[in-house]
């Protein structure tokens, strides 16, 4: 997706729809990497790669999430 980083301008309507996007993205990628670990059919380089745009999927994750979350002062 070829959203602007810039979270602070969104919906949380568009938001919740981005959250939504990157966490399927990020259990597709978790697949992928799994089954080709499995398979034993890439190159450590191509795994570090997909590795990689998984922590940025899960970092996206934990911004939309916290922006979502109100803050609770106990």
């Amino acid at each position: 997706m070829n959203a602007p980083s810039d979270i602070s301008m969104k919906t949380d309507d568009v938001l919740r729809v981005e959250l939504e996007v990157f966490r399927r993205e990020h259990r597709d990628l978790d697949e992928a990497i799994e089954a080709l670990v499995d398979r034993g059919t890439a190159d450590q380089l191509t795994i570090k790669r997909l590795k990689k745009q998984k922590l940025a999927l899960k970092d996206k994750i934990a911004l939309i999430e916290d922006r979502l979350t109100p803050d609770i002062i106990a």
